[in-house]
């Protein structure tokens, strides 16, 4: 964890609330991916943006030898911005529109569609093309169902049962497919479900001919709970790797192992700082501590009832209290921790909640047209970046177009 001391003169420097990421963090988590799949080649490993757009640290990971997921036009535009080739880029979109799908044609984008319907209308307008298809493997996993993106209840791919249909639609078009993808869901600690899934997909892909790459999507967990534990990533990446290479020895030949993490490489590089602004106790005992910050800013713990662990700066051997951790915005929902121990809180403590780099500044809104807070990244020897400046209010409203009555 960053030191206090980083903590107090950023927020001396920049003010509160901030994003902050630990940039040796992120190197540390590239090298434990490269290191556990790194044992097959070729193997490629794709950040996934949605986690963490900050062009900042787009650069860096592409300094790591990272590729891109990209989920929109917009995420494309932004990798190709800060360098990426579009042929280090894959769109993985979901109910594209025919404007998207020319949009990542037009700059040489690989597609990865993920419908029968869609596959159909790329067939007639790109005869010929290559193209990759996500697979609904039957197995789904996460930390909430609104994460879990495989199996029958999901709307993501084309269910496995139905590669005759797939195969007929490319054989109608000439189109060349040259991967398969999945991805079962988010958040996920269990080595079993990769490994379930991943034995879907590889008996599809026996299917079909031609492929270049099978990616097996992202989803790899990190303990936000203090019981929860890290997730066994040698071991994993051992089981794929022997499990890929038996496939590729019969299947004649060696394709590319690709393997699509966001939240593992940014989550617990990334902090959101906040200070304490008040305090009141309602008749029944119950503790508020207000904070200036928001699920605008950190919007996990009200969507998905997640858990961030909390810690007071200022007064790090308090006593322990219960408190309910509230944010500044006008909904009864904007709560980071409810009933949460934590050493005692005063008014202009510093807190911190931690894990906050994946699915925070990306997920963040302007939610009672309040701005978004500032993004820094630490480097080594404790040097601070400013990555994104703060938001202001006349960012907000400097655009809206007044008409006179």
């Amino acid at each position: 964890m960053i030191e206090t001391s980083v903590f107090e003169r950023v927020a001396g420097k920049f003010g509160t609330p901030i994003f902050i990421y630990d940039e040796e963090k992120i190197r540390s988590q590239a090298g434990r991916l490269w290191m556990s799949f790194g044992r097959y080649q070729p193997v490629k490993i794709l950040y996934a943006v949605k986690a963490n757009s900050n062009p900042y640290l787009l650069k860096f990971l592409k300094g790591e030898g990272i590729w891109v997921d990209a989920v929109s036009p917009g995420e494309i535009a932004l990798a190709l911005k800060v360098g990426f080739s579009s042929k280090n880029i894959l769109f993985t979109g979901n109910n594209i529109t025919d404007e998207e799908m020319v949009f990542a044609m037009e700059r040489e984008i690989l597609l990865n569609i993920d419908s029968l319907s869609r596959l159909e209308k790329f067939g007639k307008k790109y005869r010929g093309a290559e193209v990759c298809v996500r697979i609904n493997p039957d197995v789904g996993a996460g930390h909430h169902d609104h994460c879990i993106t495989g199996g029958p209840k999901s709307k993501f791919g084309i269910w496995y049962s139905e590669v005759d249909k797939i195969k007929e639609i490319a054989g109608r078009y000439d189109l060349k497919i040259i991967g398969l993808h999945q991805h079962i869901g988010s958040q996920i600690l269990d080595p079993d479900k990769f490994l379930m899934a991943m034995n879907v997909l590889l008996r599809v892909a026996k299917n079909f001919q031609g492929l270049e790459f099978l990616d097996f999507g992202g989803g790899l967990g990190v303990p936000y709970k203090p019981e929860e534990k890290p997730l066994d990533l040698i071991e994993l990446g051992k089981k794929f790797c022997e499990r890929f290479s038996e496939f590729c020895r019969k299947y004649g030949k060696r394709l590319t192992l690709i393997i699509e993490p966001g939240r593992y490489l940014v989550a617990e590089a990334g902090y959101l700082l906040t200070r304490v602004n008040t305090i009141k106790k309602n008749p029944d005992g119950r503790e508020f501590v207000g904070v200036d910050s928001g699920f605008n800013h950190l919007i996990r713990p009200a969507m998905y009832g997640s858990y961030h662990q909390i810690v007071n700066l200022s007064n790090p051997y308090g006593k322990k209290e219960k408190v309910d951790i509230v944010g500044n915005l006008c909904e009864s929902g904007d709560k980071f921790a409810e009933q949460r121990e934590i050493n005692q809180v005063r008014e202009g403590d510093l807190l911190v909640i931690k894990n906050a780099g994946a699915y925070g500044y990306s997920m963040s809104s302007n939610y009672n047209l309040r701005p978004r807070p500032t993004e820094v990244l630490v480097k080594p020897s404790n040097q601070i970046e400013l990555i994104r400046p703060r938001e202001t209010i006349k960012d907000l409203i400097g655009g809206v177009a007044w008409r006179k009555r």
